[in-house]
């Protein structure tokens, strides 16, 4: 500017060359408030419409009262709903319809992968033989169910659907059938149900991808073939063990070697987070690149890395990659459901309302009738049923999202792709929307079970941890491989070697309840330091042995660590390690048929002398008893008498036949009647359990 304004003020006499200059310093203005949009244009318009959403999501929760009544898919998709007409009407022609690669390659995958790194594992494998029947053999039902029933209704002369022929059907009725993750996550995390119904509905959405993808590529390669054969039929079900298979083996995989990568980061804690993303989405990739499901592998990769990950980074590192999945998978599902409505509006619909209508009303029935079918066998082998009421809330909680949404739009172009296009949209729009809004009311109005907001705390835990070892030593004795025997299994093979390989800092010699204890108590404090409620130094050993800052308090005297050291003892040996020291015997290890008699005999002989010699023994401190305790019988009569007048509201009598020692506070029976009281020594029937 400063050259521009010097060239003003020169002599006129300068001439051509003064002009030069001007066009010079025209040229130069021009550069300077230059526009260029198109080298911009797609980062700027992401930027946006994540700005749109967000601020869309701040205006819902400013009135506590709109997201109380109407889930938040519902809203996004109304804000979605109108952009669309505005575009519309603005320019004339159908706005921009999500793309369906966008979606299963950048938005699809954080929402899997938040959900599977926070999924609670223990009621997922717990129930994981139900999700996969309804997976598996549920989206089957309800594909071949919806396909068949639209194939009937085609042939009504009447509703001008005789083009439509029964091989379309069932590939319209493959996408149609799936589950989606996305709404059932969206909606099932404001109504707070109980954990198993939860994970009962999630898991299917989750994993009936591999199903849904399968059924979905088979009937397009079987539209593409001029005739069928029962070998390609053959093929088409063997591609499903092969895509949901492969997809956990790459999800393992890849969490395997982020767990072990992490393990080597102590000195650069800032870059674990990214390992954690870049593992996942690589199996993601991994899983697509090969045609397998790459929503099993995202979930595989999760749920095996988050054990051992979260106990090599650090707690920032948690934090950053909590907060960092939340909001990821916030901001994709924000614009997912924006898009559905946005692309809800344009020209690219066929209406003929009979099919439409009759799509969504076979979607409800075969939904319903595929979980009451399935429910029944599921309770005929659990002791812990589903209930009417949760069958109820499964059935009804089948919401239809963006994965149909997306799989429609991939379909090749034929003569009804548009009609399939708008019955797709009808049934999205019906059950986000209708189903979405009424599930609260609906599972308020059942009383369904909900979940406790309370995490269970250390003592729960602890007898959680028990119980497992319990029924898994049960499970041995009995000779039954159930769950807790796989289970205890797997934790051995854990802490035998894959810790050692997989853990930074692992000590054998320190039992699993123990640092469970350390791992609770360390997060307890955290949330109290968060929330700002510790105001004082942390009493924990184990949090400052963590943090390796116990220089900076003063240590322990010797009978306090004496004390502690004798607890951590006691838990090791009475609840961790008591099946690992005490053999185990079942019917398979057993003695054989050579000697068992010879045994047998030696056995009955030694429990012989022995109860013998109790019995003898017994008799002779009965005798002495009698002797000792006959003068105070009267005040022990009393004393009793005394206590059961506490605990009874009428007059207590003493039963006839039992005799009572004041200094010892022990008794025994001198003969048996109906309807007395007895009193038992301790000594005698410890005894006589033993035999």
């Amino acid at each position: 500017m400063l050259h521009y304004w010097n060239l003003r003020t020169e002599n006129d006499s300068w001439g051509s060359k003064r002009i030069q200059d001007n066009d010079s310093v025209a040229s130069a203005h021009t550069l300077l408030f230059s526009l260029d949009y198109q080298h911009v244009q797609t980062p700027f318009e992401i930027t946006l419409w994540i700005m749109l959403a967000s601020l869309a999501k701040i205006g819902f929760h400013l009135y506590n009262k709109i997201p109380a009544v109407v889930p938040e898919s519902c809203l996004l998709i109304f804000v979605g709903l109108i952009m669309g007409g505005l575009i519309y009407s603005l320019n004339d022609k159908s706005p921009p319809v999500m793309n369906s690669d966008i979606f299963f390659l950048y938005l699809l995958p954080p929402i899997v992968l938040d959900a599977g790194y926070f999924m609670p594992s223990r009621p997922f494998f717990e129930n994981i033989g139900t999700i996969l029947l309804y997976a598996v053999v549920g989206t089957m039902w309800n594909a071949f169910g919806i396909g068949l029933s639209l194939y009937g209704i085609c042939q009504v002369k009447l509703f001008n659907l005789e083009d439509v022929s029964l091989l379309h059907n069932l590939w319209f009725g493959s996408l149609i059938a799936a589950v989606d993750p996305v709404a059932v996550l969206s909606v099932f995390e404001e109504i707070h149900v109980n954990e198993k119904l939860h994970i009962l509905v999630f898991g299917e959405s989750l994993l009936n991808d591999a199903v849904t993808v399968v059924l979905y590529k088979l009937f397009k390669s079987f539209s593409e073939m001029p005739s069928i054969k029962p070998l390609d039929i053959l093929a088409g079900i063997g591609k499903f063990f092969l895509v949901g298979i492969g997809g956990i083996f790459i999800g393992l995989l890849f969490g395997m070697i982020a767990a072990f990568t992490t393990r080597f980061t102590k000195t650069i804690r800032v870059i674990e987070p990214l390992f954690v993303f870049l593992y996942s989405y690589l199996s993601y990739l991994t899983a697509e690149m090969f045609h397998l499901s790459g929503i099993v592998a995202v979930i595989a990769c999760a749920m095996s890395m988050k054990r051992y990950v979260e106990a090599n980074i650090s707690q920032k590192s948690h934090t950053t990659i909590k907060y960092f999945m939340k909001m990821w998978s916030s901001v994709s599902d924000t614009l997912i459901f924006i898009f559905l409505g946005v692309s809800t509006i344009g020209n690219n619909h066929e209406w003929n309302w009979p099919y439409i209508c009759f799509t969504v009303i076979f979607c409800l029935i075969w939904r319903a009738l595929g979980v009451l079918v399935l429910t029944f066998f599921v309770n005929k082998c659990h002791v812990n049923t589903v209930t009417r009421k949760d069958q109820f809330i499964i059935a009804y909680g089948g919401l239809r999202g963006a994965i149909c949404f997306s799989l429609v739009f991939l379909l090749p172009e034929f003569s009804r792709k548009k009609l399939f296009i708008a019955a797709t949209t009808v049934v999205i729009l019906f059950t986000v929307i209708v189903q979405g809004m009424t599930i609260r009311p609906l599972v308020d109005l059942l009383d369904v079970t909900k979940r406790g907001e309370t995490s269970p705390t250390v003592s729960e835990q602890i007898l959680i941890r028990f119980f497992d070892h319990l029924l898994a030593g049960i499970e041995d004795i009995s000779g039954h491989w159930g769950q807790y025997y796989w289970k205890d299994k797997l934790e051995y093979l854990n802490s035998k070697y894959l810790q050692k390989i997989l853990l930074r800092e692992y000590d054998q010699s320190r039992s699993s309840i123990v640092l469970l204890y350390e791992k609770l108590e360390r997060k307890h404090a955290i949330e109290l330091a968060e929330a700002g409620q510790l105001i004082h130094t942390p009493s924990s050993t184990s949090l400052l042995r963590c943090h390796g800052t116990t220089k900076s308090v003063p240590s322990a005297t010797p009978q306090d660590q004496d004390i502690m050291d004798n607890i951590q003892d006691l838990l090791a040996t009475n609840l961790y390690r008591i099946r690992r020291v005490a053999p185990t015997y079942n019917r398979y290890t057993l003695p054989g048929k050579r000697g068992t008699t010879e045994q047998v005999k030696e056995i009955l002989i030694h429990r012989h002398k022995s109860l013998q010699q109790s019995l003898s023994q017994s008799d002779s401190d009965q005798s002495q008893k009698k002797k000792d305790t006959y003068s105070s019988s009267h005040d022990g009569s009393e004393r009793m008498n005394k206590q059961c007048q506490s605990f009874t509201t009428g007059d207590y009598t003493v039963p006839s036949g039992v005799k009572y020692s004041r200094s010892k506070s022990e008794g025994y029976i001198t003969s048996w009647k109906p309807n007395s009281v007895e009193w038992v020594n301790e000594d005698e029937s410890d005894q006589d359990r033993r035999f």
